[in-house]
């Protein structure tokens, strides 16, 4: 009898709901453990407050004394609130939150001590950076790093640590981090959409991207989870045969949510609301132990910080329910994976949402050129958005169980596509009175009304749109939004820069109305990136030929993909928006190499330990029991023991032949693994993808038959009846 695995079982069924004590309203709670703007009106003076403001909404820089200030009043608040030390949060090439605690703590002359923290302080730390990823920016022994302080994000308490947000630069100025490309994307979709916006209100003076994520992720109990190697050192299970019931009935989507489950919910959502983070949607999802949070859309760097910080908090308060939190998008075979779904937009300083139609033809058609701009934006770059939600872990799950296909394409309805089929016929030039007039009240004024009672949503399209935003549901749970947003923004702000530029051209030399002007750069824009728009299903068989006759890429395994991200035309792009160098790009392309590559060489050889150490001694102790019920048939009842016990000596040839067979494989994924090893990280890569990773599923599929087979109470490893079911 495995006694991890039952002992796991009798401790799990004695669980009971943590009692979540209830405490003031949300909207109360809401911000309390953040410097905020309310926090820092009651403690920052009236030029220091000012000064961090225009730091925010304009990107002026705060001078030294104003920084003491604000470090002063940011200490004296969060010592109110129980803080004992600070540390500068930030987001390195781990995908992860990195942070090093400093106390507040100052001592005087050996005898007497103070607290203390300055503008010096607040606004620069060194952390060391030769062991964080660095895809060659700096060398092991030059470990100099900066944090700087980004007062556009607020600092934050958890626990009893004030946490500020900060960019993490190397000493020669490269970024080393997530945040700094994403912030300089976030500057030119400023300033770019900016321009383009003032073709439709003159005093435009602001555009933010913002972001919506939804965070999808598995609960499992943790002595179940601890019973698993696989699950405890790779996120996944690597073996185990599916359960005979999964998500089959859908009677887990949207369902009840189980006591212990709503318990940590309950707790969690009181942590986010004390940090700020704008949570307001839960469910179950479609997987059996499968849930989602979803917050209130933010700007988005902020949003990218919340989820960073939520990905953190959901963790340790998954502690304190005895449960562990999985954010692999596919933690189990046969059923949905998680995805992280980015619903994006662009917002101006008033509120206005440039994705949503207005009353007026003329915020109509500012609404159609954003969108027609995204979609064209989306097709001249599909491959660099692909790369951007490439991984070890999201291949498995894009393609299957409802997820998209790793073909990037645009959905948008049948009525949004009836509208741009209209729009490309758009006289070319000069429009006449009735064609304005036609543009006006049949085609563009109606755009409100189609989207308010014909909008759907598309759960295979990689990128949707979904009535004011669009949806990029190809990003995986375990992913950093930094990167897919980075991106997005991007290129987008690339294309926003040539369409001002055409239309400028065309009111210059053509002698166009603006208005004129914009619809015929549209109508051509419209007929350009017709091809990416995909009304259909992902999954339909004929969508692959289909995509390879419209000439999009389909760029299936991650290290393949990858590839783009250094192509001359990426290189290109990042350095006329500013937002990476060369040697930013190719470090970044470098780490992901590495992670992909690490990540398999991790699961190779938990696997290759799970066969020959958990299974294989388990199928042979099974095997070894057959054997003596063999034995004693033949004892008892001579030559005719061959009839009487055909059946196991049938099931002891199979579980031989399982056993030899995991036993080959496992030497011979070892072999490659050792081959792959040797090479630089491109090489390496793609080895472990093309001769590596294809073992896994052989092996599993071995493994997974003696499961079937060996007497259950043998079995060592947690089935995923029990993972899935266990409530």
């Amino acid at each position: 009898m495995s006694k991890i695995r039952f002992n796991a079982l009798k401790e799990t069924m004695n669980r009971k709901p943590n009692k979540v004590s209830k405490t003031e309203k949300r909207s109360t709670l809401f911000g309390k453990n953040v410097f905020n703007k309310y926090a820092m009106q009651q403690y920052l003076t009236r030029t220091a407050y000012e000064s961090v403001m225009n730091a925010i909404e304009h990107g002026t820089k705060i001078d030294r004394k104003i920084a003491d200030q604000v470090a002063v009043s940011m200490k004296d608040w969060a010592i109110s609130k129980g803080a004992t030390h600070y540390t500068h949060w930030f987001q390195p090439l781990t995908g992860a939150t990195a942070e090093k605690h400093d106390a507040f703590f100052e001592s005087i002359n050996g005898s007497l001590a103070m607290e203390k923290f300055d503008g010096e302080q607040l606004a620069q730390q060194e952390p060391a950076a030769s062991s964080f990823p660095n895809g060659g920016i700096r060398n092991t022994f030059e470990a100099r790093g900066y944090t700087a302080w980004d007062p556009t994000s607020p600092a934050f308490i958890y626990e009893t640590t004030l946490c500020i947000p900060t960019i993490f630069v190397a000493y020669t100025g490269e970024a080393l981090d997530n945040k700094t490309p994403l912030l300089r994307a976030l500057q030119a979709i400023d300033t770019h959409a900016t321009a383009v916006c003032k073709y439709f209100d003159k005093n435009a003076s602001k555009v933010s991207a913002t972001l919506g994520w939804e965070q999808e992720y598995f609960l499992i109990d943790d002595a179940l989870a601890n019973s698993r190697p696989d699950i405890l050192l790779t996120g996944r299970t690597l073996v185990g045969h599916f359960s005979a019931k999964g998500q089959q009935l859908g009677d887990h989507y949207f369902g009840t949510i189980p006591a212990r489950a709503m318990s940590f919910m309950q707790d969690l959502e009181q942590e986010c609301m004390l940090l700020g983070i704008p949570v307001k949607t839960r469910h179950n999802e479609v997987a059996p132990n499968q849930f989602e949070i979803a917050p209130i859309y933010e700007e988005a760097n902020l949003a990218v910080d919340h989820n960073s910080l939520l990905m953190d908090v959901m963790e340790k308060v998954s502690k304190r329910h005895k449960f562990k939190v999985l954010f692999h998008e596919k933690p189990f075979e046969g059923i949905n994976g998680s995805g992280k779904h980015n619903n994006w937009s662009l917002s101006t300083a008033d509120g206005t949402n440039l994705l949503s139609p207005g009353k007026t033809p003329m915020k109509n058609l500012q609404f159609l050129t954003f969108f027609i701009n995204t979609i064209k934006a989306v097709y001249e770059n599909e491959e660099l958005l692909r790369a951007s939600v490439a991984s070890a872990s999201n291949n498995l799950r894009l393609g299957s169980n409802e997820a998209p296909p790793p073909i990037i394409s645009v959905f948008i309805g049948n009525q949004l596509s009836a509208v741009l089929d209209e729009l490309e016929n758009v006289t070319k030039g000069k429009l006449s009175p009735q064609e304005k007039t036609d543009l006006k009240l049949n085609i563009i004024g109606k755009i409100p009304e189609i989207l308010l009672d014909n909008t759907d949503r598309n759960r295979t399209s990689p990128f949707a749109f979904t009535g004011n935003k669009f949806e990029f549901r190809a990003v995986g749970s375990s992913a950093n939004c930094a990167i897919p947003m980075t991106v997005l923004n991007t290129i987008v702000a690339k294309q926003l820069k040539e369409f001002k530029v055409e239309v400028d051209k065309l009111i210059d030399t053509k002698n166009l109305k603006k208005d004129e002007a914009v619809f015929n750069v549209l109508r051509e824009y419209i007929k350009a990136s017709k091809k990416i728009r995909f009304e259909g299903d992902g999954y339909a068989e004929n969508w692959e030929k289909e995509a390879k006759k419209r000439g999009l890429s389909n760029n299936k395994p991650a290290p393949e993909a990858l590839k783009v991200q250094v192509s001359n035309k990426a290189i290109s792009l990042y350095e006329e928006m500013g937002v990476m160098s060369k040697i930013e790009i190719e470090a970044r392309y470098e780490i992901a190499l590495e992670e992909y590559t690490k990540r398999l060489q991790i699961e190779g050889r938990v696997l290759g330990d799970m066969a020959r150490n958990h299974v294989i001694p388990t199928a042979v102790i099974y095997q070894n029991t057959l054997l003596e019920n063999t034995k004693n048939l033949k004892e008892i009842f001579g030559d005719d023991y061959k009839n009487i016990a055909k059946e196991q000596i049938e099931l002891i040839m199979i579980i031989s032949n399982h056993i030899t067979e995991i036993n080959a494989l496992v030497i011979k994924m070892e072999e490659q693994r050792s081959k792959a090893n040797n090479q630089k990280a491109a090489k390496s890569a793609e080895m472990y993808c093309n001769n590596v990773k294809p073992y896994f599923e052989e092996i599993r599929y071995h493994c997974d038959k003696l499961e079937t087979m060996v007497d259950d109470n043998l079995w060592p490893l947690t089935k995923y009846r029990e993972l899935l079911f266990t409530k």
